[in-house]
């Protein structure tokens, strides 16, 4: 008897030392991770920002898969939300606030808990890389929910390993959707020719990415700098492509209305006349040229054209990057002068 009296009071004490334990415990939480995805901060935004999307990266579903997803009417942006049911556990996901590109602030809620506040942020790189951080945070919490974390190793262990894997599949996937690319040759056309802006090198192939990013971009700051309308996207004229001796002689082009007399020795003007030519179109990242090329090339004499001597071999880029961040939508179109 007086050993049972010994257990129940032992028993006691623990009940009461825990119940102090987890009382103690911190009333809010805080759980962030980072990790650097190797796409413009605009493309992983786009991907966070819709709720439509998550049910592909999250790693509770994936842990999970049997969990019910709801996806509400607006999905996307401020006042985009969705909720699940996960056994007898219900909850709620809604954004409140974003800063395009930059942050995105969301509210959870998990049956009768405190909600929770989710933020989202993204640092972009010089390197096209984004630092992704993803915080949790919340307070006011139960002592049900204290005694529950406390036992499990905390919201960090709850949590953090979660985080890690939604952002590394975030990653998987944006830049999966980034690869994608179809190449497509339209056939012939005519190309209406018109006066352009140019500056002219030669450089070895593997240099020529480089060259173009420098020659570009100063054809079109003198257009801007002299107030001169440009009549369309800006192209680059091969002039010459040599593999053997890895040469290319190219011209970096911005279209004008009209002959342009200019004042700079560097930069000059030229015209195109009216010609035939084969047209391929490329959706997708430069880095997929290469084959536009090929098929281009290989479409005009299996198709029974004839290259025309001399003629004009156009690579004309109709979207600009900063504008469209997602390299899957960027169009280039190539035109190749055929008899």
């Amino acid at each position: 008897m007086k050993l049972f009296k010994y257990i129940l009071f032992l028993l006691l004490i623990a009940i009461i030392g825990t119940a102090i334990y987890i009382a103690v415990q911190p009333n809010d939480f805080r759980v962030s991770r980072t990790r650097t995805i190797k796409a413009p901060a605009a493309v992983v935004y786009n991907k966070v920002i819709d709720f439509k999307t998550w049910e592909s990266w999250s790693s509770w579903i994936e842990d999970n898969p049997d969990i019910k997803i709801t996806l509400d009417e607006k999905t996307s942006g401020v006042g985009g939300s969705y909720s699940w049911i996960d056994g007898n556990s219900t909850g709620t996901m809604k954004t409140v606030s974003a800063n395009p590109h930059t942050s995105i602030t969301q509210v959870m809620k998990f049956d009768d808990m405190p909600a929770s506040d989710v933020v989202w942020e993204f640092e972009p790189n010089k390197d096209r890389t984004t630092d992704v951080t993803c915080t949790m945070s919340g307070n006011d919490l139960p002592f049900m929910f204290k005694a529950f974390t406390a036992f499990s190793g905390g919201m960090e262990a709850e949590v953090g390993p979660h985080y890690e894997r939604n952002l590394e599949k975030l990653e998987d996937i944006v830049v999966k959707d980034m690869q994608q690319y179809s190449v497509t040759v339209n056939g012939l056309t005519n190309h209406s020719g018109g006066y352009y802006l140019y500056n002219t090198t030669s450089c070895k192939i593997n240099e020529l990415e480089t060259k173009m990013q420098e020659m570009l971009p100063q054809v079109t700051k003198y257009a801007m700098d002299n107030n001169i309308t440009m009549a369309g996207a800006p192209f680059v004229n091969y002039l010459k492509w040599d593999d053997t001796n890895n040469a290319v002689i190219f011209s970096s082009c911005v279209p004008t209305t009209e002959k342009v007399i200019t004042t700079d020795s560097n930069i000059l003007t030229g015209q195109l006349l009216p010609f035939k030519a084969i047209k391929t179109t490329l959706k997708g990242d430069y880095s997929n040229l290469k084959e536009a090329w090929d098929k281009a090339m290989a479409y005009i004499p299996a198709n029974g054209f004839e290259f025309a001597d001399n003629g004009p071999m156009l690579e004309i880029y109709g979207t600009n990057p900063k504008e469209t961040p997602n390299p899957a939508n960027w169009i280039t179109e190539i035109y190749i002068a055929v008899k």
